[in-house]
């Protein structure tokens, strides 16, 4: 059976069949079927069933495109977490007579309601998926917010660009960051230089963000005058951080003690976030309180913790590959030591 397919948005259509038609084996792959390039449209040639869906995965990824507000950065990273919600039971792409593959307004054709932040450079920061979107709609609204998951999943970027916007619009004075200074596997005291230069490597992420967000001239003018402070996390004690946003990051490689002293610095008209990955502890085993934290602090009223998962992870595709293998050997290397 051979149909031939439209697309309506042509900036869907290079998406979908990527440079030089480099995206189109994958799209063959996952849909049994064969495609062909002709100017806006694919012909699609197969097995009748499989035709079909072809031709209502096209669909429903249009339509999707159509009302997404961040059309300028639709990538196939979106277009995977579309089709992600409607996995069959198999957990590959759906299949003729999938049950799953129904389209469902509330679930599988989720769209970003509103930017984070505009950038320096005039670009709009859109949330990528759901857990997002949550992430950011839980900073605005609680006092505290705590975002669990695995690398890549934007809770650090997140957190700043929704700071740079509170900072623009002066719901918050200054934006405070701090994280552990816990070494990966290197110890502190031989770097070289002193204690700034010491901590700069742990805040590089932190910085870049910054960077991205508000550039390096205003970023470097509010560190200046005080209005971005970057700590350690040993550095807030004893202190009450009013009108700020607070954000830890690599909160899994904080002790108890050491984040029941940073909750307790919370001050007047203050936001704070934590971040970290507890599949990412640096410390010695059973030493991190991330997880209780998040245990003690359940349905308290302003707190609110939001866990990422794999299918949240916007860097490149490898790195969900990664952390799926990790995850599924992390038994046997468990049993194994």
């Amino acid at each position: 059976m051979d149909i031939s397919f439209t697309f309506g948005e042509e900036p869907l259509y290079q998406v979908i069949c990527g440079i030089g038609d480099s995206q189109l084996p994958l799209w063959e792959s996952r849909l049994k079927v064969k495609l062909i390039p002709r100017g806006k449209s694919l012909i699609i040639q197969g097995e009748t069933d499989f035709v079909q869906l072809a031709v209502e995965t096209f669909k429903r990824v249009e339509e999707n495109f159509k009302k997404r507000p961040d059309k300028n950065d639709f990538s196939s990273f979106d277009i995977d977490y579309l089709m992600g919600q409607a996995k069959d039971a198999n957990k590959g792409w759906p299949t003729p007579g999938s049950p799953e593959f129904v389209k469902n307004e509330s679930d599988g054709d989720w769209t970003p309601k509103d930017k984070v932040l505009v950038t320096f450079k005039g670009k709009p920061i859109f949330p990528r998926t759901k857990n997002q979107e949550a992430f950011v709609d839980s900073l605005k609204k609680n006092y505290i917010t705590i975002a669990m998951g695995p690398a890549g999943t934007g809770k650090t970027f997140l957190s700043i660009a929704t700071a740079c916007r509170m900072m623009q619009t002066g719901e918050v004075d200054r934006l405070i960051l701090t994280r552990p200074a816990v070494e990966a596997g290197e110890n502190l005291g031989f770097l070289p230089g002193d204690l700034t230069q010491k901590i700069n490597p742990y805040l590089r992420p932190i910085y870049d963000a910054l960077h991205e967000c508000i550039g390096f001239e205003k970023t470097t003018e509010y560190i200046q005058v005080n209005k971005i402070e970057i700590a350690p996390i040993a550095f807030m004690r004893g202190r009450t951080l009013s009108n700020s946003f607070i954000i830890l990051d690599e909160a899994q490689n904080c002790t108890l003690p050491q984040l029941k002293m940073f909750l307790t610095r919370f001050g007047k008209n203050s936001k704070m976030a934590i971040s970290g990955d507890a599949t990412q502890i640096d410390l010695a085993h059973g030493r991190s309180g991330l997880e209780k934290t998040v245990y003690t602090l359940r349905g308290l009223n302003g707190v609110e913790s939001i866990t990422f998962g794999r299918e949240d992870i916007t860097r490149h595709h490898i790195v969900e590959a990664i952390v799926r293998r990790f995850e599924e050997n992390e038994g046997l290397f468990t049993k194994r030591s």
